[in-house]
């Protein structure tokens, strides 16, 4: 069986940067397109079976690491009175999408108010080992869950990564622009290592060693499993920041891992996941009208091409859990 799992903020909102017009009604009929139709790819390239919305709550991590995220809360203040009013809009718009779907769909709607999308796309892997999965998503963080049975679909840029390379819609490889050659297949293991070090500067997350050398990295990674001298060098080397306060790195590293690796959330965190999960799934839903519902919502933002061909767009919202 194959899951599609929608992280649906990301998806969502990523969209509305992508067109030049400024209108926010313009920029709320692509996100609301560009999602569906991905959904909708998604579905039909991979043969999917049910379909997964994983929402946002307040983050555990926040109470955990007082920065993760500040630096969104300093944006959202310096906004403009135009963009506060375009950004409700779209909150709105966001909204409304989302009740949609918890309310008038037979798709799971997962959300927890004290956990990210993030937290329950890998809660839901982890709890289906033996199904197929294709993440929804242009966040690079899932590049961690990447193995044989999960895959990613970003729907923003048409693109695929799987344990096999870098796609695009079509199937072709993606050449690096450095090498002229294909894009290497992603080593999950290396790539959180790397952003745990590195630190996530989308999310206020600071490096663990800033301006450390790439080859330093490699040659520490190499020696993750002896943990000899070249891992011991970088882990217990210490730097100073610009606040005069010292650092060792395998703390900082430590803190990052726990923020970062989606396997690593504290063990009361780890159960609300998997309880939220049951939750969710005790009871499928069995909506029987989803695609007169979905020409409603169609009509509502005036999406008329997802209308005309409502009843393909309506099968990946039609699909129980569990059949």
């Amino acid at each position: 069986m194959t899951y599609i799992i929608v992280d649906t903020a990301n998806t969502f909102f990523r969209a509305r940067h992508i067109v030049k017009d400024n209108n926010p009604d313009t920029k709320v009929g692509l996100a609301m397109h560009i999602i569906l139709n991905s959904v909708k790819k998604a579905w039909t390239d991979f043969d999917g079976a049910h379909v997964v919305f994983c929402l946002e709550g307040r983050s555990w991590r926040k109470d955990h690491y007082t920065k993760y995220k500040a630096n969104r809360a300093v944006a959202r203040a310096a906004l403009t009175e135009r963009e506060q009013e375009a950004d409700q809009i779209f909150w709105e718009s966001y909204d409304t999408f989302c009740d949609f779907v918890k309310d008038k769909t037979n798709c799971t709607v997962l959300q927890h108010k004290q956990l990210e999308a993030d937290d329950l796309i890998a809660g839901w892997i982890q709890q289906h080992p033996q199904d197929q999965h294709v993440i929804i998503s242009s966040d690079s963080d899932f590049a961690q869950l990447i193995s044989p049975n999960v895959r990613q679909y970003n729907g923003i840029s048409n693109t695929l990564t799987t344990t096999e390379g870098y796609f695009t819609d079509k199937g072709t490889a993606i050449v690096d622009k450095k090498t002229g050659e294909p894009k290497k297949a992603p080593n999950p293991e290396w790539l959180l290592f790397e952003k745990c070090m590195r630190g996530d500067p989308t999310d206020n997350v600071f490096s663990a060693f800033p301006k450390v050398r790439k080859n330093k990295l490699l040659e520490a990674f190499e020696d993750r499993s002896n943990q000899g001298f070249v891992w011991n060098n970088i882990m217990l080397s210490r730097w100073v920041d610009h606040e005069g306060n010292e650092h060792r790195v395998k703390e900082d590293y430590e803190r990052n891992k726990e923020l970062i690796d989606l396997t690593r959330q504290p063990d009361h965190i780890k159960q609300i996941i998997i309880d939220t999960i049951k939750e969710a799934t005790s009871t499928p839903k069995s909506s029987p009208q989803v695609g007169i519902y979905l020409m409603k919502f169609c009509h509502l933002f005036d999406l008329q091409k997802i209308q005309d061909l409502a009843g393909q767009y309506a099968a990946p919202l039609n699909g129980r859990y569990g059949t």
